[in-house]
């Protein structure tokens, strides 16, 4: 029960992620395991492991359609890699290095050059090729524009040009097929206000006299937190008609459609245990639907139990399958099926189109998706975001295949020639900063030998460079010059004043003695 619980969550497309967490972390939310316990460290797992699941199925639908522009931005990425992976590898002195660094480098640059080859996006091909824009199903009426399964919702989705109306039905305890998604009355409904003790219950459990009593608008036009993250916000007018909402009947959507001439399709439970119609309510819907006398082509029915009663008390039903195999569409006469969009590529859809089979996928609501799908030629979609959807001319991300070969082309041209110039200026403005580190040395060098030669000339010591210039020897004797030097006599010094001051005698050589003979 609580693994299927969040599995709904997820795949209904309508609950984000984050309300999925919220409903596995909040006590009030907790879904009950199959042993009657509370476990929420395990639903807080599943949670994220179906959210995850989630994402990585976008992931590969945004392959998909964005492979082209992913391969064009990532060749501009590498442009812009090129500065610094150049500017590293210039200045880079070990080789084991610059190989780490320029080989990975280029290889990645390589094969985006060639990725193309290998690349299919259904969204490259010829204009005259595209299939017709697919129609709408108002996946419960148009739930962004007024509160989901009911008649303001339906009437809406008709407004905005929807091919067929999705909802969901319920068996009253007293017999009556009315519209309710939820296992529980209490997202949708004021039931709290009314009722709080038996919230929890299953809508099937209620009398329809109970039911009808309740407001199915208030949550949707007061809720200060939006149903949907990309929804409008509702004029004053709109927020007054969804205030004044109740739980639809099947004979309410049925008039519609027959009037607007719609396609109605619808998932269909049976009620819970101990319900009284818990055996018999395929027939019972059935005998509603025939006597609201709409007509009968105008049924998709989805259900898979007796299909064999269905015929025979209606014929004009069409029969709508899911992920039968060919040879089951075939037993059963089916021409359409019904499937989730996330696991359609797992599932045969080549198979599905070659044999003729009409595909409506569910649910698209963003546009890229819907491009996406409006390529691959897909019938019918349903969707939440039938007022968007509706306003698309033309897929988004188209593009010929002649204007992709051009992007290619000149996108590769273009940004080698920018690596080159980028890896030539690197290597150009190190070589310049080289030969001015060159001069600045010789140049310092010289300075410095001048100056030590001006030091040394100054000490009066012969500078060792540059050598002097040694002169011729001469074969003549150096004779040096006598020089006559006079003693000038000793002056001593006087006192004006007073007597001369004593000095010692100057130093005379002393004679030898002079003999007589």
């Amino acid at each position: 029960m609580c693994w299927a619980g969040l599995e709904q969550l997820v795949d209904d497309q309508d609950t984000m992620c984050s309300e999925v967490w919220s409903a596995v972390c909040t006590p009030q939310k907790k879904l009950p395991r199959s042993g009657g316990t509370e476990d929420g460290v395990d639903l807080k797992v599943l949670g994220f492991l179906l959210c995850w699941e989630k994402q990585q199925l976008y992931l590969h639908w945004y392959h998909k359609v964005f492979s082209p522009y992913i391969h064009l931005s990532s060749i501009s990425v590498m442009v812009l890699l090129s500065w610094p992976v150049a500017f590293y590898l210039i200045h880079l002195e070990g080789e084991a290095l610059q190989v780490a660094i320029g080989v990975p480098f280029f290889l990645i640059l390589l094969c985006l050059y060639v990725v193309p080859f290998g690349t299919y996006s259904p969204c490259l091909q010829e204009k005259e090729k595209l299939a017709p824009k697919p129609t709408f199903f108002g996946h419960r009426g148009a739930p962004m524009l007024g509160p989901e399964n009911t008649i303001m919702s339906f009437e809406k989705a008709v407004e905005y040009g929807a091919h067929g109306l999705e909802s969901d039905v319920r068996i009253s305890f007293d017999g009556v097929p009315f519209l309710m998604h939820d296992y529980d009355l209490t997202r949708t409904t004021n039931i709290k206000e009314v009722l709080p003790n038996a919230s929890s219950r299953h809508p099937s459990l209620f009398q329809w006299s109970f039911l009808t009593t309740l407001n199915a608008g208030k949550w949707f036009s007061d809720a200060w937190i939006k149903p949907f993250f990309r929804m409008k916000p509702l004029s004053e007018a709109d927020k007054e008609r969804a205030r004044n909402q109740k739980i639809a009947k099947l004979t309410d959507l049925l008039a519609i459609a027959q009037k607007e001439k719609k396609l109605v399709i619808f998932d269909l439970e049976s009620p819970p245990s101990k319900h009284p119609s818990r055996l018999s309510y395929i027939h019972l819907v059935v005998r509603v639907i025939l006597d609201s006398k709409i007509e009968q082509h105008l049924i998709a029915w989805l259900p898979g139990s007796e299909r064999e009663y269905i015929k025979s008390k209606a014929p004009g039903f069409q029969h709508v399958g899911t992920f039968y195999t060919l040879e089951e569409l075939a037993e059963e006469n089916i021409t359409r099926i019904n499937v989730d969009y996330k696991r359609l590529y797992y599932n045969g859809l080549r198979e599905y189109k070659a044999a003729n089979i009409s595909i409506n996928l569910y649910i698209v609501n963003e546009p890229w998706l819907f491009s996406l799908v409006w390529c691959h030629s897909i019938q019918s979609v349903t969707t939440d975001n039938i007022e968007v959807l509706n306003g698309m001319t033309h897929p988004y991300y188209f593009m010929t295949p002649n204007f992709y070969l051009f992007l290619w082309i000149f996108m590769d041209i273009l940004s080698a020639v920018f690596i080159v110039s980028i890896f030539h200026f690197h290597w150009w403005r190190e070589s310049q900063s080289e030969k001015i580190l060159q001069g600045i040395t010789s140049y310092t060098e010289a300075s410095s030998a001048s100056l030590q030669n001006e030091v040394l000339e100054i000490m009066g010591t012969p500078a060792p460079f540059p050598e002097r210039e040694r002169e011729p020897a001469s074969s003549k004797a150096v004779i040096p010059e006598v020089v006559n030097e006079t003693t000038a006599p000793t002056m001593h010094p006087t006192n004006d004043v007073g007597q001369p001051v004593p000095t010692e005698p100057a130093f005379e050589p002393i004679q030898p003695p002079i003999s007589v003979t």
